[in-house]
């Protein structure tokens, strides 16, 4: 039996979280603008980025993932616009927050959310998917818990922006593990499109009363934003899954808020607290006895274990 080489897809995986690990960078040089302003150029260049590669190079891809949900029963075809929809949702709720609390919170409080995310994926897959936890995993979910009041005792409103960080990301990765069987980068093109209808009818909301103007920064910047930092690690991230466990998966997305915190640190010279980086200290070990026996795990990843759904496979 032949063994895949699995080394492109750690590259790959590894890649896309370094790459969102230096996100600060963009979003910070756009601070001067609204955080609704700077979502709607990122979602709108995106998505024409992602329809100029599905209509070029994958256009096979769309006609037999359109021919798919024609074909497929009633049942089937609903779910599959109803979560397409929520998954664009869901990233513009993601997206904007995670701007917001960039450019006017802190490089920190967003970190702290990428922190969180696995785990509450796992506590999601648990209560909606019935997916199995086994108890050092409900021990780290509790430590993950106590990291929440420690941030919460100090600073409420970061608390509540890292759960809706995490949240709305973590019913993503849910809602698109229930749509394995249709081609990853049609599915994200068709959100973000989703995405881009629901909020261009409301760009002066988004604007707000900011007088600043669109220069030559402002679009390099959010082409930046939305070809280097958008749909290539997002590429790279569907590249990975197609061998990676989403386990895996799990582990490497953990590059990114460490990431996060060395440029938050070093760089903006962001400056933190005891109570802070013990919630901090919390989260590492969390995620260290989350993970203990990894190579015990099935081959979904524990906590992310695959159940069936009629006689389709789930994942993300």
């Amino acid at each position: 039996m032949e063994t895949t080489n699995t080394k492109p897809y750690y590259a790959a995986g590894i890649a896309a979280f370094m790459i969102w690990g230096f996100i600060p960078f963009p979003l910070k040089a756009l601070a001067d603008y609204p955080s609704g302003q700077i979502l709607f150029f990122r979602v709108a260049l995106s998505v024409t980025l992602l329809l100029l590669i599905t209509l070029v190079f994958r256009r096979k891809n769309m006609v037999q993932t359109i021919a798919q949900v024609k074909a497929s029963k009633p049942r089937e075809a609903r779910r599959f616009l109803l979560f397409t929809f929520l998954g664009g949702t869901l990233l513009t709720i993601n997206w904007l927050t995670f701007i917001y609390v960039i450019n006017h919170i802190n490089i920190q409080t967003g970190s702290f959310s990428y922190l969180l995310c696995p785990i509450l994926t796992a506590m999601l897959g648990f209560a909606l998917l019935k997916e199995e936890l086994r108890m050092n995993q409900w021990v780290a979910i509790g430590l993950s818990a106590l990291s929440c009041v420690l941030i919460g005792t100090g600073e409420l409103t970061s608390l509540l922006f890292s759960l809706l960080i995490a949240l709305s990301y973590a019913f993503y990765l849910i809602t698109q593990r229930l749509l394995k069987v249709y081609d990853k980068i049609v599915l994200l093109t068709l959100q973000l499109l989703l995405a881009f209808v629901f909020i261009a009818p409301f760009y002066s909301q988004l604007k707000g009363s900011s007088e600043v103007a669109l220069d030559g920064h402002f679009f390099l910047m959010t082409g930046i934003l939305s070809a280097v930092f958008t749909v290539l690690p997002l590429f790279l991230n569907l590249y990975a899954l197609k061998e990676l466990t989403s386990g895996t998966i799990g582990i490497l997305m953990y590059i990114n808020p460490i990431l996060n915190f060395v440029v938050a640190f070093v760089y903006f010279n962001e400056e933190t607290t005891v109570v802070k980086v013990a919630a901090y200290v919390l989260i590492f070990i969390s995620v260290i006895i989350y993970n203990i026996n990894l190579k015990g795990r099935k081959k979904t990843g524990a906590g992310l274990v695959i159940p069936p759904v009629g006689t389709t496979a789930v994942g993300k």
